[in-house]
């Protein structure tokens, strides 16, 4: 009887040591997926100057689900963004205002195609300053003395609206009053302080302005399509939290943002 009573405490002890060994190894597993799930540090995401509004408030949203996550923006022209990422200026994503810029990132095997999207669309607009009498569309350009637009060499909205002003023919009768920009942004503040009689710039840009009326949309084919292309950096240095973002810049939630300053939704 005694020899049976060890021998079933013996295989009782052997039994709990068995189920505290599962335990333990089910808890570390446990640990090492919360390790590698968790997403945090900071990315830096290069996008075009009419994104501003839109990508500060979409980050506010994103930290909402990630908030260990510290998104920091680098905002400017396209053409002067996709200069600073091929000379070796840090960013965890790309996002520009056409696809020529991006194209020329993605082709230097700075992205990777195969994740980049076509993100968002925009508009273009002819703006004057709120209290303008003279200029009430594109066709009344000749009477504004000075016309703001960006450096179509770096600035896709200049770019676009140099299309506009040679599908009009209007572009050499404008060419010594154009006063070239670093973004839009400087477009729309031109405007705004009255330095400029006119300016041309994104729909979205216009909105966000209490200091700017448009006159007028930019006329249907006038000017290439107004794309903006996004992709994570092949070499982000926090690739997790990066395709996080661009992930989540694809949601419903992140689209909500987009629309509500203007911008269509690829």
């Amino acid at each position: 009887m005694e020899e049976g009573y060890i021998l079933r405490a013996v295989r009782y002890i052997q039994v709990l040591v068995i189920c505290g060994i599962i335990l333990l190894m089910t808890a570390c597993a446990d640990d090492e997926t919360s390790d590698s799930d968790r997403i945090e540090g900071t990315i830096t995401v290069s996008a075009a100057a009419s994104l501003t509004d839109a990508m500060n408030d979409a980050a506010e949203v994103f930290n909402d689900e990630y908030p260990e996550v510290q998104v920091d923006y680098n905002f400017g022209g396209s053409g002067k963004l996709q200069q600073q990422i091929i000379q070796g200026a840090p960013a965890d994503l790309f996002i520009s205002a056409n696809t020529e810029h991006f194209q020329t990132v993605a082709e230097a095997g700075y992205i990777d195609e195969d994740d980049a999207v076509d993100l968002l669309e925009n508009e273009l607009v002819l703006i004057v300053p709120e209290d303008n009498d003279n200029v009430s569309s594109f066709d009344d350009l000749n009477e504004a003395e000075n016309i703001a637009i960006g450096n179509p060499e770096t600035v896709p909205a200049g770019r676009y609206g140099v299309q506009v002003l040679e599908s009009m023919g209007i572009r050499e009768a404008s060419e010594g009053r154009l006063v070239y920009s670093e973004d839009v942004r400087a477009v729309l503040t031109y405007v705004e302080t009255g330095n400029a009689d006119a300016g041309i710039v994104y729909a979205t840009d216009a909105q966000v302005s209490e200091g700017v009326e448009v006159a007028e949309a930019a006329p249907e084919g006038s000017h290439d399509p107004i794309v903006y292309p996004s992709g994570v950096m092949a070499d982000s240095e926090n690739p997790a939290a990066a395709e996080a973002f661009h992930d989540f810049l694809q949601s419903e939630a992140a689209k909500e943002v987009f629309e509500s300053y203007g911008f269509t939704v690829q």
